[in-house]
């Protein structure tokens, strides 16, 4: 800019001025003709020797630490905000609506008021808290952050899949066919993955005759090892720990079921060496190093990359666009209560009152996955002014006889990818299905852990070790149903009851109860697992 005196000059940043006051550094560039003589070689060096100070500035500023990202304290509190105004929302309207059941018809009005008022100021609320997260550079720091430990994680999954000599390699052998689901038996390849990883072996999986494929596992996706699939070894045994199995070349992991004794490489716990990385960067670590494992064996082969392609365009998926999973034949009953598909769309249509306020909404989609093929119809008829996106031949291959056939995978897969593009999912935790979706959704974006409404169950990772949390405010039971908090007690999650309260057990006293979500924090565990860095040269996959 040109200043008063007919000088250029030019912000390298911000700086302190002698007062204490905000000043930018600023290099002054004479304006005008250019002299000739004595002076014009006078302000040749003057302005180079503002040039090398400038040069100096710029360097200082490249280091001053806000351009590293936010500091942790930052992220974990706007996450800590977020989910206490979540919090507060869930239990003033379990709250309201008891007054609505107890009251006349003026307070049920009232009710019904207030609770559409306290809604317009939760997301607007909620969507300052969001453009709180996008600010000072912030939403950048994340990108960037989150594919450098994706990319660092990666690369020391593929030096420990690729040995230089599978002969000598040690390895850790995983049958694929245990007896469940495909989200299911996923999830028992990662838990098998993630034990090898600590334990410095190469994970072969066995997956021929595959239930769902006969011509195993890589005939869907890549094979988990260019160089070594061999589970050949001068010595073999069965899981006997990791110091029992030190001297045994090839070790046959059982499930998790049986695994006895059970190292410390099972979730919910965190690499040692990136849990602050990890605590900074991401709402719920242990998901994100789940998804990182999740992410490397779901890499599709080309066949199955084109008709996820093909399958995009023929439904017509585009954004804004909300995912929701409905199971509503082996599960109804047994691990899961039935929900309604209106218990649903109430979180759909609260989530796109809140896109609303943050982009424009052209259409209000939603992408149903199900097994029941007769919902899509009753959803369009319940809901005419949404865009239901769903085939119903995957809802017809995921019924109990037709479940494990290469449609049915082709189907499943289809849907899990679909859920995981969401915006936002709506769903039941109790489904493996939906638990993948969302440890996926993980890998696509910084951080999504807040991207999700279960009904039922908390995220878990099944054969999981215990899921604690810390108190950090006091708490005095109101009810017989409630137990006391002291701040530093260990309590042992049993469930989040969407209410404002979740349910556990005090450590400290044996007593199971009630107690206010918004009293307490996540205690992450963290481990020593191998840094790999030998690694460091490697290519992601």
């Amino acid at each position: 800019m040109v200043t008063r005196s007919g000088v250029w000059s030019v912000s390298l940043g911000q700086g302190v001025d002698e007062s204490g006051g905000d000043r930018d550094h600023i290099i002054r560039i004479p304006e005008g003709p250019v002299d000739q003589g004595p002076a014009a070689a006078g302000r040749v060096r003057e302005l180079e020797e503002q040039l090398i100070k400038a040069k100096e500035q710029i360097e200082i500023y490249k280091k001053q630490p806000g351009n590293a990202g936010p500091g942790r304290e930052h992220e974990e509190l706007r996450r800590k905000i977020e989910n206490g105004v979540k919090e507060l929302w869930f239990f003033v309207q379990s709250e309201v609506k008891k007054v609505k059941h107890l009251q006349g018809e003026e307070a049920q009005k009232h009710a019904d008021a207030l609770l559409e008022n306290l809604g317009h100021q939760q997301r607007s609320i909620m969507t300052d808290v969001y453009y709180l997260s996008q600010t000072d550079g912030a939403d950048k720091w994340r990108e960037k952050e989150a594919k450098d430990l994706t990319d660092l994680v990666q690369r020391r999954i593929t030096y420990l899949q690729n040995p230089i000599d599978c002969s000598k390699a040690k390895k850790l052998v995983c049958n694929i066919n245990k007896g469940c689901g495909y989200g299911c038996q996923l999830h028992h390849v990662v838990y098998c993955f993630m034990i090898a990883y600590g334990t410095r072996r190469t994970l072969i999986l066995e997956s021929q005759n595959w239930r769902y494929s006969t011509g195993g596992w890589e005939t869907v996706f890549k094979p988990v090892s260019e160089t070594c699939t061999d589970r050949s070894g001068t010595t073999t045994g069965h899981w006997s720990g990791e110091a029992n199995d030190k001297n045994v070349q090839v070790v046959e992991l059982p499930i998790v079921d049986s695994l006895h004794p059970r190292p410390p490489y099972l979730p919910l716990a965190i690499p040692e060496d990136l849990a602050g990385r990890l605590t900074h960067l991401h709402g719920d670590p242990s998901v994100w190093w789940v998804s990182q494992f999740v992410k490397y064996l779901i890499r599709p082969q080309a066949w199955l990359e084109k008709e996820i392609e093909e399958a995009t365009r023929k439904l017509g998926f585009r954004h804004p666009i909300i995912g929701i999973h409905v199971r509503r034949t082996d599960k109804v009953g047994t691990e899961a209560a039935y929900h309604p598909i209106e218990e649903y769309m109430v979180h759909v249509e609260e989530h796109y009152k809140f896109l609303a306020r943050k982009t424009e909404i052209d259409k209000k989609r939603v992408y149903l996955a199900t097994d029941d093929p007769t919902l899509l119809q009753e959803a369009k008829s319940k809901y005419p002014d949404y865009e239901f996106i769903s085939d119903n031949s995957i809802s017809w291959s995921a019924g109990l006889h037709n479940r494990y056939t290469e449609n049915s995978l082709r189907g499943v897969i289809l849907d899990i990818h679909f859920l995981s593009q969401a915006d936002f999912l709506v769903c039941t935790f109790s489904s493996q299905v939906c638990r993948v979706a969302y440890e996926i959704m993980q890998t696509l974006h910084p951080d999504a852990s807040a991207n999700f409404r279960s009904l039922d169950d908390i995220y878990y990772f099944g054969g999981q070790n215990a899921h604690n949390q810390i108190a950090i405010y006091p708490h005095k039971p109101q009810t017989t149903e409630e137990i006391v908090l002291e701040p530093g007690d260990l309590i042992g999650v049993a469930g989040n009851h969407w209410d404002g309260y979740s349910k556990g057990i005090n450590r400290r006293n044996g007593r199971t109860g009630l107690y206010p979500s918004y009293k307490v924090k996540e205690n992450i565990e963290t481990i020593k697992y191998p840094t790999y860095p030998e690694a460091d040269n490697e290519k992601p996959q």
